[in-house]
């Protein structure tokens, strides 16, 4: 295993892309990008994308109280496809590595092994054992030490994730996490309650 320090020397290189500005990209049209992770029916009528980091406490609180709920009453039903749009906000290293160790599993496994990373968030930052959360979280996911070691320094994918970040930036104007926006309107930044959602999805189904 690398020492978590390898990790953050690449971050740091390869962060330069982000923090740097950018040349002005086309305007955000909010539709699902191949890159995206989803969950929900290709069907729904609804689509709502959050803009999230792994390293985040406000999108770790909202995974584990308020996105259950959302999820059972939209995505399970089939009224509404969700997409997670990765962002990297400090520490980054945290950020980009639980990413990563989600991406590890999968479509499949991604959301289950990041939802392992945000509930042990806290854990990490208390015991700054990153490493020994993520081996856990992955396990959760069926992914195995070896494996997500070669997922959490594949300097490529490190780089993929890195060109998506700039492009939420630029092209979106996505300067927070957690941001969402619903069937194409954006709400404003920061935590959404399920009353929030409820309202913005309502709203949503009025306007089609």
């Amino acid at each position: 295993m690398r020492p978590i320090a390898t990790l953050i020397g690449l971050v740091s290189a390869l962060m330069v892309g982000v923090v740097g500005a950018q040349p002005a990209m086309a305007a955000p049209d909010w539709k699902i990008e191949p890159s995206d992770m989803t969950l929900g029916s290709r069907k729904a009528k609804i689509t709502v994308i959050e803009y999230a980091s792994a390293s985040c406490p406000h999108c770790a609180r909202f995974n584990n109280e308020v996105f259950p709920a959302f999820k059972a009453k939209y995505v399970d039903t089939g009224k509404v496809r969700y997409a997670l749009r990765e962002f990297l906000t400090p520490p980054e290293e945290v950020a980009s590595a639980g990413f990563l160790a989600a991406r590890c599993g999968g479509p499949a496994h991604y959301f289950t092994i990041l939802d392992q990373v945000f509930r042990h968030q806290a854990e990490i930052y208390q015991t700054q054992d990153l490493h020994g959360v993520l081996v856990r979280a992955a396990k959760a996911g069926g992914v195995g030490e070896a494996q997500l070691d070669a997922c959490i320094y594949d300097g490529k994918a490190l780089g993929d994730l890195n060109d998506r970040v700039s492009t939420y930036i630029d092209r979106d104007g996505i300067q927070s996490t957690p941001t969402f926006v619903v069937n194409g309107r954006l709400l404003p930044a920061g935590e959404q309650t399920l009353a929030t959602l409820d309202q913005a999805i309502a709203d949503a189904e009025k306007a089609r």
